[in-house]
């Protein structure tokens, strides 16, 4: 499988081999599956404040005797813990408290910060996937030379638009205010993938609006964002080489 060459200028210059990792069958069902058992990897720990709900002093589970000081006998309520208000007297004014069905108790099974999010991943099947990953490139692969991480970002913008065309619109990363309800909602912007561009582990490169990550550091969260293919991904030749490397 071959893949076409290009130069810090946007033309053709020739032809490069692809490893044959990037001519897999997709296979978007193992893809999925991988990428949803390895998004727990990435995601942050949150879980409950130890003692959150019971922050409160609360008199405990009520007696239900006659004459018993604090007692609820013929009040006509419930045996939950509670808090005092005010009284009057030997009359209390009591606010369920602590428990879940109450406001501002706890919550019945919270979630714990130490929980382990990791998920065994059958190894074929993680080959399958990251396969799936390369192979399922939304323009093809599209190789450039070295001496395109050189030149300006102005110049690398102009280089994109000649090689995408008509597709250059979903290639740089769009942040966007998002419309509805949903951004007073700790949601406010939303953006699109953007371009990958996939370098070498000894190659450097920083381009605004374009996610750069290096063969090292690849992931299928990288070439698959939401677990589906088609993201917009460039190769430069260094990278092809130890992609190649890797699948051997």
């Amino acid at each position: 499988m071959k893949a076409k060459l290009f130069d810090k200028s946007g033309e053709v210059r020739g032809d490069v081999d692809l490893p044959k990792c990037f001519g897999a069958r997709v296979r978007r069902d193992i893809l999925l599956k991988v990428f949803e058992a390895q998004k727990g990897l990435y995601s942050q720990a949150y879980g409950a404040m130890e003692g959150a709900g019971a922050q409160y002093s609360a008199s405990g589970i009520s007696r239900k005797k006659r004459h018993a000081w604090k007692g609820t006998y013929g009040k006509g309520i419930s045996r939950i813990p509670r808090k005092i208000m005010s009284r009057h007297g030997s009359s209390f004014n009591w606010i369920g408290a602590t428990v879940s069905n109450t406001r501002g108790g706890r919550r019945p099974h919270a979630p714990k910060s130490e929980k382990n999010p990791f998920k065994k991943i059958n190894k074929k099947e993680l080959a399958i996937a990251f396969n799936s990953a390369l192979a399922g490139n939304m323009n093809g692969v599209v190789v450039f030379e070295k001496n395109v991480l050189d030149i300006k970002t102005k110049d690398f913008i102009l280089v994109l638009k000649k090689v995408f065309g008509d597709k250059f619109d979903k290639i740089l990363k769009v942040k966007k205010v998002r419309a509805g309800i949903g951004k007073m909602r700790g949601r406010k912007y939303k953006s699109n993938a953007g371009l990958l561009f996939v370098i070498g582990s000894d190659e450097k490169m920083m381009r605004k609006g374009i996610e750069v990550v290096e063969v090292g550091d690849l992931r299928i969260k990288d070439l698959a964002p939401n677990g589906e293919v088609g993201r917009a991904v460039c190769y430069s030749e260094n990278a092809v080489k130890e992609i190649g490397g890797m699948f051997k």
